[in-house]
């Protein structure tokens, strides 16, 4: 069903990289969520009023708060892709990301909503609802719906890389569990004589299920906006399509920006020895950043770092200070290696060192161990540091 529907309604459909592509298939995406549930919040709206059941009518109103985040994901799609202007001259793709943070705002307003009104039909002592063969036809018509709904949107969410999709398609899932307890309740209800009203117990399990869904959502999306490392296959493809390049001998400082999908921007230092020719270096530059940006989706600047790789004495000394820091901690890494001309009194080593997260040491200690441990292999040795952090 979801290869019939993208086959009739997305054309070129495998080029998820066009822009007109990306917009049908979140049009595909919001307007099938729109359509799907009207339906589902008419009947169930209805199916709860006629049974009295509070957590059918509250999931009915789940579903008209879904249709209102398939109409705020089509609006931020179109958005998103509008072009850079003078204003935003990074484009407007984080449009995607805030229509998804909008999202998990109406799913938290929902498990609020619905928490509140459980916990008041519990303090009132109100009667458990009478479930009927329609109401529960009617459940479970609506699980396999947006069991199919789930499945729909991850499917669309993956193939063009979409947290508004793929946000849309954990939402289904979380009805589908919810759905799935209301009628469980309903079945109980109608085989067993309760002593308490059953429904709103069950409405506050929903809705606290709900509440941890929307959270879950909001943090990711949150996280997209202040933003987050880039997956580690991106850096994988920059690091080796840059070392691909022959005289290039080691990449750092990488960082990546991401200003929506197919608006990546990201800046490398490379080593090159510093006897090489500027020209000829350059046009190699200009030829990887086209090469490796185009082959990953990016905008890539290159910055050349000249290396010594012609004295013994500045290699030797580099290799001595990388099995020093290495001895600290194996994830910590040196480069931009330079060394004053080796004196009797005083022999300066110039270096930056990337401290990842995963080295509990501050800057301080790092600093103090480094410098003991230099002296230590050859007392001349005066190490002059710079400390970054891996953005990546």
């Amino acid at each position: 069903m979801t290869e019939l529907l993208i086959k009739l309604f997305v054309k070129n459909s495998e080029d998820v990289k066009n822009q007109s592509v990306r917009l049908a298939y979140g049009n595909l995406g919001s307007v099938t969520g729109i359509i799907c549930n009207i339906l589902l919040c008419t009947v169930k709206i209805a199916a709860g009023i006629l049974a009295g059941s509070m957590s059918i009518v509250a999931d009915g109103l789940n579903n008209l708060s879904d249709m209102g985040s398939s109409v705020i994901s089509m609006i931020g799609f179109r958005l998103s892709l509008k072009p850079a202007d003078y204003d935003h001259p990074f484009g407007h793709g984080r449009m995607e990301y805030l229509s998804a943070f909008t999202v998990s705002i109406f799913i938290l307003v929902v498990g609020v909503e619905l928490l509140i009104n459980a916990v008041k039909a519990i303090v009132s002592g109100a009667a458990a609802p009478e479930f009927s063969a329609v109401s529960l036809a009617i459940l479970i018509f609506s699980i396999l719906l947006k069991l199919w709904m789930f499945i729909f949107n991850r499917k669309l969410g993956k193939k063009i890389n979409s947290s508004a999709l793929t946000a849309t398609a954990k939402d289904s899932l979380n009805d589908c569990v919810s759905t799935l307890a209301i009628l469980a309740c309903a079945l109980i209800t109608m085989k067993f004589k309760l002593s308490f009203n059953l429904d709103a117990v069950v409405s506050i399990g929903v809705a606290g299920f709900i509440l941890w869904s929307g959270v879950g959502s909001l943090k990711e999306t949150i996280s997209e906006l202040l933003g987050k490392p880039p997956q580690a296959g991106l850096i994988e493809d920059i690091e080796n399509g840059i070392m691909s390049f022959d005289g290039f001998l080691g990449v750092h400082d990488l960082i990546v920006h991401n200003y929506g999908h197919g608006r990546q921007f990201a800046s490398v230092h490379v080593e090159v020895p510093q006897d090489t020719d500027i020209v000829k270096c350059h046009e190699q530059i200009d030829i990887c950043e086209k090469v490796v940006g185009e082959k990953c989706g990016i905008s890539l600047v290159i910055h050349m770092d000249p290396v010594n790789v012609n004295d013994n004495s500045v290699m030797e000394a580099k290799q001595e200070m990388t099995q020093i820091i290495k001895s600290i901690h194996p994830d910590l890494t040196l480069h931009d290696f330079r060394m004053t001309p080796p004196s009797d009194e005083r022999t300066n080593l110039i270096f930056d060192v990337v401290i990842p997260k995963t080295v509990k040491l501050n800057e301080k200690e790092l600093d103090q161990q480094i410098k003991r441990l230099a002296k230590e292999k050859n007392k001349t040795y005066e190490c002059v540091i710079t400390y970054d952090i891996s953005y990546v």
